[in-house]
């Protein structure tokens, strides 16, 4: 057994190494981490304090149909039921509180469907995609309704040529 402490002085320093790293490690979480952290499970519960400091950007889809009740409607039946008003429009707090300071943009179409609806292998197959270079350039409107979008409709036969008579 006297064999076995004749090192004990490296047995003490590696003991003391794991004592000071602890203290270090319990000093800088005392320091570094937020007080009230590990409340609410891994958040901080000033967390919430902090966010109602920022003014409101969004609206909401009620505030929209106060004034736009028809686009509602639309939507109702529509793929796009679950997409919110804002999610295209844009935050628009502003102009729901005062229509005049703000007069929303109509989003181009162009490529705000193609953030949705470009062609991807990793999306559900039943989820509606296009490829850009199948459709024409910048006309999704002109055949889909973005508030109750549905297949385009079936482009109507050329007519038919007469040849000029000799």
């Amino acid at each position: 057994m006297r064999h076995l402490m004749k090192n004990k002085v490296h047995l003490f320093r590696m003991a003391g190494l794991f004592v000071v790293g602890f203290l270090v490690f319990a000093g800088a979480r005392a320091v570094f981490v937020p007080e009230g952290f590990g409340v609410y499970g891994h958040y901080r519960a000033g967390a919430l304090e902090d966010n109602r400091a920022f003014p409101l950007v969004h609206a909401g889809r009620a505030a929209c149909a106060g004034c736009h009740g028809d686009e509602p409607e639309a939507l109702k039946a529509s793929r796009h039921a679950k997409v919110g008003c804002e999610a295209c429009h844009g935050a628009l707090a502003v102009h729901a509180d005062d229509p005049a300071k703000l007069t929303p943009k109509k989003p181009d179409a162009k490529t705000l469907c193609l953030v949705c609806h470009m062609a991807n292998v990793a999306k559900p197959s039943g989820f509606k995609q296009i490829s850009p270079e199948d459709h024409p350039e910048g006309v999704c409107t002109e055949c889909h309704d973005p508030h109750s979008p549905a297949d385009a409709p079936k482009p109507a036969p050329a007519p038919v040529q007469k040849e000029a008579a000799k």
